[in-house]
């Protein structure tokens, strides 16, 4: 059975001729590392004036670039965590921290939840990247956004994202509403 399948193949693939490349052509210009280091490096300084906005940079929780990140404050029902995890819970907003310093991002990050917080958003996605560094060590947006969401008094869990929505380079950030008409039971 096996050879007449192989047969079969072989005939279906005659007169096909090899890809000699195993690379796409995407049309896009090939990255420059030099300058991709020298931005990375640059994000690294930290800048004299820092926002005081609640968010502390003292101990920051280094992930890997493929970890899951999953955290829920005290008293955030399992089931509501599993239907973020599962984007169950439609996000309403998009941010995205690709190519910021930790200082920008921060600054972002703060004023975006901010505008979420007061339009009575439910579940935002917050795009941090999983930046591979070349230099070995962990992403440094990723593990800050970890560490500043779980200060943020806002937020009350996040989930790293489905496939679909960036995996773990994104997180669905569910957020505190005030109002009590529309609340989830």
């Amino acid at each position: 059975m096996q050879d007449d399948d192989f047969s079969l193949f072989k005939n279906e693939m005659r007169g096909i001729k090899p890809i000699k490349h195993d690379r796409a052509e995407t049309g896009k210009p090939k990255t420059d590392q030099a300058q991709i280091a020298k931005l990375r490096q640059a994000a690294t300084i930290r800048s004299e004036t820092t926002t005081v906005d609640g968010l502390s940079d003292q101990f920051v929780i280094d992930v890997g670039p493929e970890d899951e990140l999953m955290w829920a404050r005290d008293g955030v029902q399992d089931s509501q965590m599993r239907k973020l995890k599962l984007a169950q819970i439609p996000f309403e907003g998009s941010l995205d921290l690709h190519g910021m310093t930790v200082e920008k991002a921060r600054e972002t990050l703060w004023a975006f939840l901010a505008e979420a917080t007061k339009l009575e958003v439910r579940c935002v996605r917050v795009t941090h990247g999983k930046a591979v560094r070349l230099d070995g060590k962990r992403p440094m947006i990723k593990s800050h956004v970890n560490t500043w969401l779980r200060q943020h008094p806002q937020v009350l869990g996040f989930a790293s994202c489905q496939a679909k929505h960036g995996g773990t380079g994104a997180l669905y950030v569910m957020l505190k509403r005030t109002m009590m008409e529309g609340r989830d039971e």
